[in-house]
């Protein structure tokens, strides 16, 4: 009998102009006085116009943080949160990428604890509860609208996950209008990043449960089908395939907020927090070279071929082994077709920096336990040296 837990955001709402709902929601959700969570670059291509209209209209009192940056540094949270408490917020909205939604997750969490967040971090270590919490991304990657995990970086380059059913939003809004002016080099990373989600936790050794898997599969389908489309120029306005993408993205990270996500991410952060690397195309890099360690092992290899046929129209093959290759294969061509590096030398990583890489990595045990294959120093420093 299989035994499993399952947690998520309590609604979701997909549709172009989703986000004209905002005012209304939070008002629903008992919020008179809103910190929206956002960063200079949404703000100046004017993308939050509508929700905060829809908040005025509420009779809503809103302040801005717009000072996120790529990585969040844990001094950004501190500053969200005085802000927050200034503005004596009652609600808070995260409105962007992931790092947006991330410290969103903890302003609400902070603004309603007593707890230092440096006692939250792990997992299940956060306490009390939250303030109302509505999440609207405005790429189709981190999935962060519906998992209980915020990533910090903390110190010089080291990254720490709050993981806690606290985290949870109320709402995700998925608005595709939002996505439509989106650079082909974020639009490819952070899709990758998705289907890495989808991929690592269909994967994972603990937690893998067959809801995960369902999510898993399907945000594959949803995803393999659109990313080149709006990654190419005559379908990057196509609003069909940008809120298929939202779609996946948010279901990929239903999935790995339940079967938690393993080595690529674990041996990507490193290369994200010392060489300011985005986070999709970190993973990217990492992605065929984890799955190609991973094959020696005789489960992983049959899991990567059940899921070849999503990405390659339901094509059989001879063998596992066959079925896992065709995965890499196409997984790698994906790669290719959207114009990401594939090599670590191509985003500033030479040889010498390999070691510090590879002894960062080991300190990630939170995902390296959940790898199929263990991973060790050396052979971090060994997939490293492949991708680099």
């Amino acid at each position: 009998m299989t035994s499993l837990s399952f947690e998520t955001t309590r609604r979701v709402y997909c549709e172009p102009g989703a986000s004209t709902k905002l005012g209304a929601l939070m008002a629903e959700l008992g919020a008179t006085r809103v910190m929206l969570v956002t960063d200079p670059g949404v703000m100046k291509l004017g993308l939050p116009d509508a929700a905060l209209a829809s908040l005025k209209a509420a009779g809503i009192a809103v302040v801005i943080y717009d000072k996120t940056e790529a990585d969040p540094p844990e001094r950004l949270v501190h500053d969200a949160a005085a802000a927050a408490r200034a503005h004596r917020t009652d609600g808070v909205v995260g409105f962007g990428g992931g790092s947006s939604m991330d410290i969103a997750k903890l302003v609400a969490l902070l603004g309603n604890s007593d707890q230092p967040l440096a006692e939250m971090y792990g997992i299940g270590n956060a306490k009390g509860r939250r303030l109302p919490l509505v999440q609207v991304p405005t790429t189709a990657g981190t999935g962060s609208e519906v998992t209980g995990i915020s990533i910090i970086t903390t110190g010089e380059s080291e990254k720490k996950g709050v993981v806690s059913p606290l985290l949870l939003p109320d709402i995700a809004l998925l608005d595709a209008d939002l996505t439509l002016g989106l650079p082909r080099g974020v639009t490819a990373a952070t899709g990758v990043d998705a289907m890495v989600h989808a991929i690592e936790a269909y994967t994972s050794k603990h937690k893998k449960n067959p809801m995960s898997d369902a999510l898993a599969r399907e945000a594959l389908r949803q995803l393999s089908k659109n990313i080149r489309i709006v990654c190419s120029p005559e379908g990057a306005k196509d609003r069909n395939a940008r809120s298929e993408m939202l779609l996946g993205a948010m279901l990929a990270g239903m999935s790995f907020a339940n079967s938690p996500v393993a080595a690529v991410h674990a041996l990507a952060y490193p290369v994200g927090g010392h060489f300011h690397v985005p986070h999709g195309l970190s993973n990217a890099l990492m992605l065929p070279h984890v799955l190609r360690f991973n094959l020696e092992v005789e489960t992983a290899a049959a899991q990567y071929a059940e899921l070849a046929p999503i990405l390659l129209s339901s094509k059989s093959f001879a063998s596992a082994s066959a079925g896992a290759g065709a995965l890499l294969a196409e997984l790698e061509a994906i790669i290719d077709d959207v114009k990401l590096e594939k090599q670590l030398r191509q985003v500033g990583i030479s040889h010498n920096h390999l070691p510090m890489l590879a002894k960062d990595a080991m300190n990630q045990q939170r995902l390296l336990v959940n790898n199929p294959r263990e991973i060790g120093y050396d052979d971090a420093l060994r997939i490293y040296e492949q991708a680099l």
